[in-house]
């Protein structure tokens, strides 16, 4: 009876397709519709302090950190709510909290107006030189 049970243990049963591979929260950069998803930003402390491009965050700066992009790419980041946009320079990567596509320098950050609100739903696009 042991035999037979464990037997029965090692055939799993078989799928008639095959699994999809579950698709990422959201889209790279380039898409056509962009990536949509939460946008925070950098807290006063960092100012100064290098970035993983090797470059120092000034907050005063048109910058953000993204996860994928290319160092030195351009993103359009659009406010969902308000419909502001900016245009930012990739400098940094992150942000690493769940749900969060970018985070933006200060003065991004004042431009789009989320500085009281502390994120902001927003769009994502790459920016053709």
């Amino acid at each position: 009876m042991l035999l037979a049970a464990l037997a029965a243990c090692t055939h799993a049963p078989r799928r008639s397709e095959p699994e999809e591979s579950p698709r990422p929260s959201s889209a790279a950069p380039a898409g056509e519709e962009g990536e949509v998803g939460l946008a925070s930003f950098y807290a006063r402390k960092f100012h100064g302090r290098r970035t993983a491009s090797g470059a120092r965050y000034d907050m005063h700066a048109m910058t953000c950190a993204h996860p994928r992009a290319p160092f030195g790419a351009r993103l359009k980041v659009t406010d969902l709510e308000n419909g502001r946009s900016v245009v930012v320079t990739v400098t940094d990567r992150g942000p690493f909290k769940r749900g969060r596509v970018v985070d933006l320098s200060m003065a991004a950050a004042r431009k789009l107006g989320i500085v009281d609100r502390g994120l902001a739903r927003v769009r994502v696009e790459a920016v053709e030189d």
